[in-house]
């Protein structure tokens, strides 16, 4: 059994959905139609949701017609997206640096900065190779990773949100290699503090990614900065989306 990591607590607890409720899903639906007009995935193809959450994005490429199936650590996410399963749609509770079906996927998506969480270097290779591992000769892992180049010194960046009977306390810092957040979670009428919980988010740029990808025996076909698809330039755009290629074996 692998090693538990922050992400483990802080993403299947109820906090971290409240937090998180207001995600824009107008953006996400844009950002699918605009992945779809560009990979043109055959009728019916196989994807796979990697660190799926809820199952919005999963939702999304199923209702474009495709057969989903969307994998997440968190068992709190994976109940709550399991209640849209249906034929061609399905969910489970998986760890992402471990195969979930060998050669059997046409797609592979990694959205919204859902990489970058573990303790070590190997474990992120890890990540990556098992996400080639579960596709297709040929096929196509896409990453949506944020960008390090555009990223500001943050140190003392704090924030403060109530949301319901909550109060989220937000700090944010940086150190050489993670960007970190930490989140203070207090009761809105007693000031009772719920809980603490920290993410932390490795700062990987093109050069890292191109790495992990020939190690895992993929190759970068394309490189997008925006969720408009726009070209990738590394000190002004907002994202890094990296679509990648499995080698052929023969």
């Amino acid at each position: 059994m692998r090693k538990k990591g922050w992400f483990s607590d802080w993403f299947n607890s109820s906090y971290y959905h409240t937090l998180y409720q207001h995600r824009d899903d107008t953006e996400a639906l844009q950002f699918i139609d605009n992945l779809l007009a560009y990979l043109k995935p055959l009728p019916h193809a196989t994807m796979l949701d990697i660190a799926c959450g809820k199952g919005r994005h999963s939702k999304a490429l199923f209702d474009a017609g495709y057969d989903v199936t969307g994998i997440d650590l968190s068992p709190a996410s994976i109940e709550a997206a399991s209640n849209m399963k249906t034929k061609g749609l399905q969910f489970f509770c998986h760890d992402m640096r471990e195969t979930f079906q060998a050669n059997h996927f046409d797609y592979a998506f990694n959205f919204f900065t859902s990489f970058g969480y573990f303790d070590t270097h190997e474990e992120h290779q890890l990540a990556i190779s098992a996400m080639a591992a579960n596709l297709k000769e040929n096929g196509t892992l896409i990453i949506d990773y944020l960008n390090v180049g555009l990223i500001e010194d943050t140190n003392g960046n704090d924030t403060m949100l109530q949301m319901d009977h909550l109060i989220f306390h937000t700090k944010k810092w940086q150190d050489n290699l993670y960007l970190f957040k930490e989140i203070k979670v207090v009761d809105a009428t007693s000031h009772e503090v719920m809980g603490i919980f920290e993410e932390r988010v490795r700062k990987y740029n093109l050069q890292d990614f191109t790495v992990f990808m020939q190690k895992a025996g993929l190759q970068i076909m394309a490189t997008f900065g925006d969720y408009q698809l726009n070209v990738f330039e590394p000190e002004r755009s907002d994202r890094l989306i990296l679509v990648a290629q499995k080698h052929s074996i023969s």
